[in-house]
């Protein structure tokens, strides 16, 4: 093993207290926004309640704050306090009525206690480098990307594979356990690109079905992919060296080269000449030529996928007496080829079906369990903290790569304390500080969360007149049917209605409402009468766009600091893994235990 290089430094304890103190005291104020809840804009005068400005202005001023140049990444709190105003900042909330007055002051302090600029990140590209202490080389490194995912979770799968390869190999671990595996993509690519034996658990049998499924196409794709590559290979191996010894005794005389073709017509197999170096390099650019084209099948492409050399059977070309002597052809060659026929013959992985908590035992669910690597890509709600709370707990997790998604599928703690739920293990918050603080920040916030500032920033906006159409229909069913809160939700009616008219029956039809109770008439004139404050809602969203990274980076750094907590983990992050643009939720908490760290 080459010598270790340390993990990247990351933020201890007391420091990520210190920066949860700070971003709590911003969310104190700020939080009624992220906490109001669309539906209820109209009939309960959210604007009018929480801002105390014109929305053209709020407009205009985020507008601006959108286009000016972003602070520094990973600026430390201090230096951005001294050195970018942070302290001169004018007030923003009134400290009476507690409504937003400085909407300039409010944009800088949000993209300031975001994650990167809080300095919470691990670079993905530094973190890499100081896993990568050994230049093994994996089974199937030759692999391209496999076009059967959409752009977006193709993405992800990418990059997220290459940091869990590399996690393992730093660790010296085969075995991966991928919770919340849904269809298996990830899956799939850990296992077929670099060889790892990967169990994809997940609570929907259907999911698990299906991913079955994709296993057995994958499979039948790469059986057929081998076997056509065998074929070709065989039939190269015989034409080839022929050819290859023609061109050298003509050297380039054509009437002498056809002559010769037509004199070996003939030739048999046993009186082929010996392999040479320059024939095997042929024979390798002739089989990726093979593969140029792509191989489709319900769906499913490998497009240009394998270095065809490493991936032919033992037997694939019979050896003649100078192969047999050639030990760079038959040493690491062959034990490549026996591998990737191994490897081959195997599952592409193994789908389970669980519901996962932290309580969960492994070793019920999985009969060969051995030291493992624990990951998960977008787990919704409560099984993100779960995996932390499993690789804290369990002997056998050396290691956890995990992103979340879902805020809003979290359940917390001191969000129902008069319901009186017990519960044990809550989703938010994990970790002591939060704890003391019984801090909470309710489902609505939690959801805002999940909105993509960086979409917005790129013009995917919010949809404006759907959420404007909603909240309108509210005021009439308040108004008209007396119902503050329907326990039903209207769904995606938008999207089918060409009007507001057609927009309202629909949904009052589907909430199981007298439709006659309310005339087109009426209908109408609802419409009007707020159409003129449709800016206000247009604003009002983007105030809770700009500060949902806040709300994200707080149960990121709760998670952070759950693990920090624990005694016998050596190392934890979090690391920037995807573009925000593609897959919003971008950030994976990585931690290692301390039989993993070489530093």
């Amino acid at each position: 093993m080459a010598a270790a290089c340390p993990l990247p430094g990351t933020p201890d304890l007391p420091t990520l207290h210190a920066k949860l103190q700070d971003l709590l005291g911003f969310l104190r104020g700020a939080l009624a926004i992220s906490s109001a809840h669309t539906v209820d804009f109209y009939t309960k005068s959210v604007w009018q309640e929480l801002v105390d400005l014109p929305p053209e202005s709020v407009l205009a001023a985020l507008r601006k704050s959108a286009t000016a140049a972003e602070p520094r990444e990973a600026l430390p709190l201090e230096e951005a306090e001294a050195g970018s105003g942070f302290t001169d900042l004018p007030k923003m909330f009134c400290e009476t009525s507690q409504k937003l007055l400085s909407v300039e002051a409010f944009a800088l302090t949000t993209k300031h206690y975001s994650v990167q600029n809080l300095g919470l990140c691990t670079p993905f590209e530094q973190l890499l480098t100081a896993l990568r202490v050994t230049k093994k080389q994996r089974i199937d490194e030759n692999v391209k990307a496999i076009e059967f995912m959409n752009t977006k979770k193709s993405h992800e799968v990418q990059a997220m594979s290459e940091l869990i390869c590399s996690v393992a190999d730093y660790c010296g671990l085969k075995q991966i356990i991928d919770v919340g595996s849904g269809k298996g993509y990830l899956s799939s690519f850990l296992s077929l690109k670099y060889g790892l034996n990967v169990y994809g658990i997940d609570s929907s049998n259907t999911n698990t079905d299906g991913a079955k499924e994709r296993n057995r196409k994958l499979k039948k794709h790469w059986n057929l992919h081998h076997s056509q590559s065998r074929a070709d290979a065989n039939r190269l191996a015989l034409k080839m060296p022929t050819e290859l010894k023609v061109q050298e005794e003509v050297k380039g005389d054509p009437e002498r080269v056809q002559r010769s073709r037509l004199g070996n017509r003939d030739m048999s197999a046993d009186a082929l000449p010996d392999f040479s170096g320059s024939a095997i390099s042929i024979i390798r650019k002739q089989q990726k030529n093979l593969l140029a084209q792509p191989v489709k099948e319900e769906n499913v492409c490998f497009e240009d996928a394998f270095s065809l050399i490493d991936f032919l059977p033992v037997d694939g070309i019979k050896p003649t007496s100078s192969q047999v002597h050639n030990t760079e052809m038959s040493g690491l060659g062959k034990e490549r080829r026996n591998m990737t026929s191994k490897a081959r013959d195997s599952n592409i992985y193994s789908p389970l079906t669980s519901f996962i908590t932290a309580d969960s035992q492994l070793h019920d669910i999985i009969e060969d369990l051995e030291d493992c690597l624990m990951v998960g890509l977008h787990t919704c709600g409560d099984l993100a903290p779960n995996t932390l709370r499993i690789f804290a707990s369990k002997a056998e997790v050396k290691g956890v790569c995990s992103v979340g998604c879902c805020y809003h599928l979290l359940s917390e703690e001191f969000e129902n304390l008069h319901k009186g739920y017990a519960k044990e293990n809550w989703g938010f918050p994990m970790c002591r500080y939060l704890k003391a603080e019984r801090w909470c920040c309710g489902r609505n916030a939690r959801m805002s969360a999940c909105l993509a500032l960086e979409r917005v920033a790129v013009g995917q906006g919010l949809p404006t007149e759907s959420l404007f159409y909603r909240a309108v229909l509210q005021s009439i069913i308040k108004d008209y049917y007396g119902i503050g809160k329907c326990k039903q939700h209207v769904g995606k009616i938008y999207s089918k209605c060409s009007s507001f008219l057609e927009y309202v029956r629909m949904s009052l039809k589907k909430l199981g409402l007298d439709e006659s109770e309310v005339s087109e008439e009426i209908i109408m004139d609802y419409y009007e009468k707020y159409k003129p404050r449709m800016n206000e809602l247009e604003a009002f969203n983007m105030l809770k766009v700009v500060l949902a990274p806040c709300i994200e980076t707080l149960i990121l750094l709760d998670r952070l600091c759950f693990l920090k907590e624990q005694e016998d983990i050596a190392w934890s992050a979090l690391v920037k893994l995807f573009d925000p643009v593609q897959s919003p939720r971008c950030y994976a908490v990585v931690a290692l235990k301390k039989e993993c760290d070489h530093s």
